[in-house]
C-alpha cells in the first residue's frame, strides 16, 4: 500500500522534525514508531506530475516529453501505453490494484470540435496503465475539470463552473473540502473489499493534501494554531490514520508493507513566512521548498512499515528516491525487470529487511520544475544552475555551477565548485553518462523519449 500526500514537506510530519515541527500528527508518528524513517528520502523532482511519473515507472520523468512543469487536467497521457507499470508488474504476479485520488499524469478526452467533451468517456488514464480500478480526480485540486471520475467516467457530469485556484468546469455537487474524506473512505472500502477476496492487491492512495486550495472540513478548522495549512496537514493525518484503521479491522496489518510519502516538498504560496515565524519549518533544516532543486524542493518524509519484517522504530540514512518503488516490488516478487523498464529504479528491499550494509544506488538525479538538473552521490550534491532553479529567491546569478557537501551543509549555503573542481567534473560526467545511456541502473542502453542537453544557465528549461 502506497500512500503519497500532495506538497506535504518533511518538516510537517512531527517525529520528523521535533525541535522546528508545530503540527501534530500522531497517526504519522505512529507509523514511525511501527517501522523505519528515512532521513534522505527524495522524489525525482520537486513538483508533482514528473513525481508521479517516476514512482509508477521507476525512471526519471527528464527522459520523456515532460521536461519542465506539470501537467494540467487536460494534458494527454505522459506515461507511454507500453511502457511497464508498477500496477502492471504486480499484475503479473497475481495482484489487483486500485488507484484512489489524485491522477495528473493525463488522460484522453473526447473531443467536441476542439473543446473536450466531458459527457463522454475517458481514456488512457490508470485502467489502461496496469490499475483494475480508478476513483478520483483527473490532477490537482486547483485544476479543472472538478469533478470525480470512477474507472472511465465522470461521476456526475462538470456542467457547472466553478473556482479552486483555477476557473474551469465542474461538476454541480463537487467541492472541494469534501474531497480528502471521500478519498479516505473510498480507500477504507478499497481495503475491506480486497481483503475480503484474499487477493493480493496493491491501493495506490493519492492524496490531494495538504495542496492547495487549503479546505480543511469544519471539524479540523482551528486545530492546529497555525492557519489552514497546519489544519489541513492535521486532517491528512488523521485520513492516514484511518487508512491503517481500516487495514488493522481488515487483519490484514501484519502481511502488508505501508509506505507512507510526499510527491515533494511544502508549496512556498502557502504562507511559509508567517509559519516559520510561530515556528515551524516546513523543509526542517533544508534550504528552498517545492519547485526548487535545493533539498527543501524533493527531500520529503518516507516511512515504511512492514510488522515481522521491518524493525520498529528504525531510521535508515540511506539515500533513495520514489523512483525505486519498481524495483522494489520486483524483488518483493521476486522477478527480474526487464531492461526497458525501471531505468531509474533501484530495490530498497535489503534496507527495509535491515540487510544492507552499504547505501543500494551509486546516485541520485533530481529535476526542478524549470529543467534544472542536480546530481548527489555520497556527500556531494552538484546543482547544475545559478539559484534555486525554481521559485525561491536567492542564489548568486554568476554560480551557475552550485556544489554543497551536504555531510556538513544540509542548508546549502557554502558553494565549494571553485574549491573542488575534480567533484565537479567527476559527477557531471556521472549526470552526462546517466543521461547518454537512457537509464542509471546496470543494464543495456536505452533511448530517451527526446534529446537532453544540461546547462547551466540559471535554471531555465533544459531542452
Amino acid at each position: 500500500m502506497y500512500v503519497l500526500c500532495d506538497d506535504l514537506g518533511y518538516g510537517d510530519v512531527q517525529c520528523l522534525n521535533p525541535q522546528r515541527g508545530k503540527i501534530a500528527t500522531p497517526n504519522m508518528d505512529r507509523l514511525a514508531g511501527q517501522g523505519m524513517a528515512f532521513a534522505d528520502a527524495h522524489s525525482s523532482s520537486a513538483v508533482c506530475t514528473p513525481t508521479r511519473y517516476g514512482i509508477l515507472t521507476g525512471r526519471y520523468n527528464w527522459r520523456s516529453r515532460l521536461q519542465t512543469g506539470v501537467l494540467d487536467g487536460y494534458s494527454p497521457p505522459l506515461i507511454a501505453s507500453g511502457r511497464l507499470t508498477v500496477p502492471a508488474l504486480l499484475k503479473q504476479h497475481g495482484y489487483v490494484s486500485d488507484c484512489i485520488g489524485k491522477w495528473h499524469l493525463g488522460l484522453t478526452f473526447a473531443k467536441q470540435g476542439q473543446q473536450p467533451d466531458l459527457s463522454q468517456a475517458l481514456d488512457d488514464g490508470p485502467l489502461c496503465r496496469g490499475f483494475d480500478s480508478f476513483f478520483g480526480i483527473s490532477a490537482s485540486l486547483d485544476m479543472p475539470p472538478f469533478a470525480f471520475i470512477e474507472d472511465d467516467h465522470f461521476t456526475q457530469e462538470p456542467t457547472a463552473t466553478k473556482t479552486w485556484g483555477r476557473r474551469g468546469a465542474a461538476a454541480p455537487d463537487f467541492e472541494a473540502n469534501d474531497v480528502l474524506p471521500v478519498l479516505t473512505r473510498k480507500a477504507s472500502e478499497s481495503i475491506a473489499r480486497r481483503s475480503a477476496a484474499k487477493q493480493p492487491f496493491f491501493l495506490y492512495l493519492a492524496l490531494t493534501s495538504p495542496h492547495t486550495p487549503l479546505v480543511p472540513t469544519k471539524e479540523w478548522q482551528g486545530k492546529s494554531g497555525l492557519g489552514n495549512y497546519g489544519d489541513f496537514v492535521m486532517e491528512t493525518d488523521w485520513a492516514l490514520g484511518e487508512v491503517l484503521a481500516a487495514i488493522d479491522k481488515n487483519g490484514i496489518a501484519d502481511n502488508t508493507l505501508v509506505i507512507f510519502t510526499s510527491d515533494n516538498g511544502c508549496a512556498p504560496y502557502i504562507g511559509v513566512d508567517k509559519l516559520e515565524k510561530q515556528g515551524h519549518y516546513p523543509s526542517a533544516d533544508r534550504r528552498g521548498y517545492k519547485a526548487d532543486i535545493w533539498d527543501g524542493g524533493h527531500h520529503i518524509p518516507f516511512i515504511a512499515r512492514w510488522p515481522g519484517k521491518i524493525q520498529p522504530a528504525t531510521r535508515s540514512d540511506h539515500s533513495i528516491c520514489l523512483t525505486d518503488l519498481m524495483a522494489t516490488c520486483a524483488e518483493i516478487v521476486g522477478t527480474q525487470l526487464p531492461d526497458t523498464a525501471g531505468e531509474d529504479s533501484v530495490s530498497i528491499l535489503p534496507v527495509l529487511l535491515g540487510k544492507s550494509p552499504l547505501p543500494p544506488r551509486e546516485a541520485v538525479v533530481y529535476h526542478s520544475i524549470n529543467g534544472a538538473f542536480a546530481i548527489r552521490q555520497g556527500p556531494w550534491k552538484l546543482e547544475l544552475c545559478a539559484g534555486s532553479g525554481g521559485w525561491t529567491k536567492g542564489g548568486n546569478p554568476a554560480e551557475t555551477t552550485q556544489l554543497y557537501d551536504m555531510s556538513g551543509d544540509v542548508g546549502e549555503l557554502t558553494n565549494q565548485a571553485a574549491a573542488h573542481p575534480d567533484v565537479v567534473e567527476r559527477l557531471t560526467k556521472l549526470l552526462e553518462k546517466y543521461v547518454a545511456d537512457g537509464r542509471s541502473t546496470p543494464g543495456p542502453a536505452q533511448t530517451n523519449d527526446v534529446a537532453i542537453v544540461l546547462r547551466k544557465d540559471q535554471g531555465k528549461p533544459a531542452k
